[in-house]
């Protein structure tokens, strides 16, 4: 990572050093960490106050872990700590000050990533088609917030080429404050779900919130997105922008349009512009997720042609769609990372099309979804209801029995606990089986493969 001068931590974020960083005002500090169970040699220690722990408590354990420099918001007079400090009026801020400028200082191609499912697929789809060219550095797992994107951009190398960043929000505003600092020279919006309906009220209200990320794209900067999602055309066809657009998807009215998905235990594939992709990931949102990677590459300069070919050294994130093979001969996809209505949909849609005689979905809550969390568990059984293929549904969780019941197969089992329900699934299993975990993130469905390893 690039180094920069404690006296430059200090200008960044209009900080006030204490005598030490003074006289150490020329030494290098590298990289941030607000966890001393992680920082690095020679970091920067960044000491929130949370709600139930104030991290000047462990500035010392910082210094003696290696830490250069330590930013705190104790006045100077009022701190005995021997170590060099740098006063700040408020640690976040000053946190996301330092970043702005160090992105400023690297200045590489900045591709964001917003959407309601997809964005880590999608971070991880742009990474292998474009790493193999260049210097490349990526949001580290979920650091995709006003805490995670700024340590995210104090990992960059001073030779890094592309930052890809995934951009994550709770309410609105988040992505257009995420955006302003980041700046990106391409914008990826995957889709527009359900997920942050319970704060946001309305899935219109969700798209406004994802197309905050054009509020900080560059001048003559590229918005990737799909016209499949008409919210979203809403949105693009409001007055003159200062930036480019392109979509792809299934519906004709894309700039790139997808066709002849097909899927098997190895894969789904795909053809667009005239040519075949091959990804190693199941499942038809993976193929939309793809084509938007494509593009993104071909915005950073690419032959989408060309480089399609990589996607097969294609390594995502773990739990999206992740495949193993049980002792029984059974194959496991484990979905469960999170889940939404629409990402639970997709799910149940890509086992449907596998060639299995017996297909067991093993489906827990979608979290936050609050008035309106029936209605939407309902609309995925109604949507299992009615996709003609003949599943077999264990559900877990307060709200996925009304997956259940608006499924109405015969033979539902519903379960209070992982453990009854890995056991069960468990006796259910041989070579004929796929099955599906799927789930919120709070629901820890990766529970039920490690009863059943």
């Amino acid at each position: 990572m690039i180094r920069i001068f404690i006296n430059q931590v200090a200008e960044y974020c209009n900080g006030r050093m204490n005598e030490k960083a003074a006289a150490l005002g020329e030494t290098f500090v590298a990289g941030a960490s607000i966890d001393t169970r992680t920082i690095q040699e020679g970091n920067i220690f960044l000491p929130f106050k949370g709600e139930n722990v104030d991290g000047h408590r462990f500035i010392e354990d910082a210094f003696s872990k290696g830490a250069g420099v330590s930013l705190t918001e104790v006045p100077l007079e009022e701190t005995d700590e021997d170590h060099p400090l740098i006063h700040v009026e408020d640690g976040l801020r000053a946190l996301q000050m330092i970043a702005k400028r160090h992105l400023e200082a690297v200045d590489p191609t900045v591709i964001a990533i917003t959407g309601s499912n997809g964005k880590t697929t999608t971070k991880d789809m742009v990474e292998c088609l474009l790493a193999e060219d260049h210097k490349v550095k990526k949001t580290m797992g979920n650091y995709n917030n006003e805490i995670g994107l700024p340590l995210t951009l104090l990992e960059l190398d001073d030779d890094t080429e592309i930052s890809i960043l995934e951009m994550g929000m709770d309410q609105k505003g988040d992505i257009h404050f995420l955006s302003t600092l980041a700046k990106p020279d391409i914008a990826i919006i995957t889709n527009v779900g359900e997920s942050h309906i319970e704060k946001l009220g309305s899935r219109e209200k969700i798209a406004e919130a994802k197309y905050e990320i054009v509020d900080g794209l560059k001048e003559d900067g590229v918005l990737i997105y799909s016209k499949d999602y008409p919210l979203l055309n809403e949105l693009t066809g409001k007055g003159a922008h200062h930036f480019k657009m392109t979509s792809a998807g299934l519906s004709e009215e894309n700039d790139h349009i997808i066709s002849n998905i097909t899927q098997n235990a190895d894969g789904t594939s795909f053809e667009m512009d005239g040519f075949h992709v091959d990804i190693p990931q199941l499942g038809s949102h993976n193929a939309m997720n793809a084509s938007l990677s494509l593009l993104a590459a071909e915005a950073a300069g690419k032959d989408m042609a060309a480089i399609a070919g990589r996607f097969k050294n294609l390594n995502v994130s773990s739990m999206r769609m992740e495949q193993a093979v049980h002792r029984s001969g059974a194959l496991i996809i484990n979905d469960a990372y999170n889940a939404s209505p629409s990402s639970m949909k997709s799910a149940v849609d890509t086992v449907a099309g596998l060639d299995y005689p017996k297909k067991i979905l093993v489906l827990a809550d979608i979290l936050e979804l609050g008035e309106y969390s029936e209605a939407l568990h309902q609309s995925v059984g109604d949507h299992i209801g009615r996709s003609g293929s003949d599943f077999e549904l264990l559900t877990f969780g307060s709200d996925a029995k009304f997956i259940a019941k608006a499924a109405g197969l015969a033979g539902s089992r519903h379960f209070d606990d992982i453990e009854t329900l890995a056991a069960h699934l468990e006796g259910m299993l041989d070579e004929d089986t796929v099955v599906l975990l799927k789930g919120s993130r709070g629901m820890e469905m990766e529970r039920v493969k490690s009863h059943i390893w």
